[in-house]
């Protein structure tokens, strides 16, 4: 094991700052908000300087910014473009790797202001997202993707909320209503 070199206010030196700082952040932001979640207690967690943190980011809208970006980017290709899987199959997959607690609704939740960059980037975020779901429901067959891409979308949008408001899991309730859903609008034919 390698010995970690400390600085001077025992904080860690070298490289790697930025990730520590990402990587507390996520978790902080996730454990216990982002609005709670103070600058000073984000250095404590990485184990950087308030200088080092300002070096990385301009600031706290930066930094939450940055952490969406960073939030599962290859989500959408990993089930959307699955070539294993039917299309009905890829439908059904995003509720399994879509249980993570979704930070872009808790951005779009804690920052009020719509012209914020994370509120912005968690809007197209999930455009896209649903988008990817219309898409897959037009492959599937379904009679009125467009629909059923919203109705996904929403139920997804749902279970993460619950699932940070009850602190359980309800993604496996959430996956038995999409079967549903996508039963009933995709003929048999097209199945």
């Amino acid at each position: 094991m390698t010995e970690v070199e400390k600085g001077p206010r025992g904080l860690r030196r070298g490289r790697g700052a930025r990730e520590r700082i990402v990587s507390a952040s996520q978790q902080l932001f996730r454990d216990q908000g982002i609005n709670t979640t103070g600058m000073d207690q984000l250095c404590a967690v990485a184990e950087v300087s308030k200088r080092t943190l300002y070096q990385h980011f301009a600031g706290k809208d930066e930094l939450i910014a940055e952490c969406l970006h960073r939030f599962d980017p290859d989500i959408l290709p990993e089930v959307f473009d699955r070539a294993d899987l039917t299309p009905r199959e890829r439908l059904l997959a995003v509720f399994e790797v879509h249980a993570p607690l979704c930070p872009f609704i808790q951005a779009a939740v804690e920052i009020p202001d719509p012209g914020h960059p994370a509120r912005m980037y968690a809007r197209d975020y999930k455009k896209a997202f649903a988008a990817r779901l219309t898409e897959t429901a037009r492959e599937a067959g379904a009679t009125d993707p467009e629909q059923l891409g919203e109705q996904l979308a929403l139920l997804l949008d749902g279970a993460a909320a619950r699932t940070r408001v009850l602190n359980t899991d309800v993604f496996t309730t959430a996956a038995a209503i999409a079967a549903a859903l996508i039963d009933s609008a995709i003929p048999a034919t097209a199945r």
